[in-house]
């Protein structure tokens, strides 16, 4: 671990994969995954506030490339020493790569596949934890980049038990959103497929766009101008 004057604590790559579900009920969803064994990860509840601001230059240099500069607060929602408790990750992706992900040897198999959906959104990601965001974001600004685009969300994650083995590297992470709640499943592809699988999803509901595409398309239909993707009230 290092430290420096821009408040980096630390850094880690790794490569992720993905997909995003539509939840219609919250409750049905959280049943279905105390049923399978599944517990919430962290302090409390698990349940974290998320604030994230997206850097790019006036011209949309990184989104034009397919990359994308992220400044992300966590803040744990909670009673007592947990509640309140605060975590600023800085995150560079690499343009997303999409794919079937599951093994084929069937060529028409693997067409029918990416062309029903089914795909899965590879990204390569750089993350480092920072002490304070002030300094790094001064910095951007200084660099002509700016923070174009804010959304929030209230992020559970959840694991399923030693027991199933299978889903040792899988995080099922629910996402309450501004516009709609989702579930993100990141693992391996086959611990995905049989995840969404389990709770009742077809390939078909596979979602591989990120928060921004979903708020345009949700203004789009409301016929609103898009903004920000924030709460008008904080939820609880």
């Amino acid at each position: 671990m290092w430290k420096s004057s821009a408040g980096v604590k630390e850094w880690s790559m790794a490569k992720e994969t993905e997909i995003k579900l539509e939840i219609k009920d919250l409750k049905v969803l959280e049943r279905k995954l105390k049923k399978l064994g599944a517990k919430t990860v962290g302090t409390g509840n698990g349940r974290v506030h998320e604030f994230n601001t997206i850097f790019d230059t006036p011209e949309g240099g990184l989104a034009k490339h397919g990359q994308l500069l992220r400044i992300r607060t966590e803040t744990s929602i909670g009673k007592g020493k947990a509640g309140g408790a605060k975590r600023i990750v800085l995150t560079f992706k690499q343009p997303a790569i999409f794919k079937s992900g599951l093994a084929s040897t069937n060529p028409e198999s693997r067409r029918r596949t990416d062309e029903e959906g089914g795909r899965f959104k590879v990204r390569e990601e750089t993350e480092t934890e920072l002490t304070d965001s002030g300094p790094l974001t001064k910095i951007f600004e200084g660099l002509g980049m700016r923070g174009w685009f804010s959304y929030e969300k209230y992020r559970t994650t959840w694991k399923l038990g030693a027991k199933e083995r299978w889903a040792k590297d899988l995080l099922i992470e629910v996402d309450e959103t501004p516009v709609r709640t989702y579930v993100e499943l990141e693992g391996p592809p086959e611990a995905i497929a049989r995840d969404a699988s389990t709770l009742g999803f077809s390939r078909r509901d596979y979602l591989v766009k990120n928060y921004l595409t979903l708020y345009a398309e949700d203004c789009r239909r409301r016929g609103v101008a898009p903004g920000n993707m924030l709460f008008e009230t904080k939820k609880k």
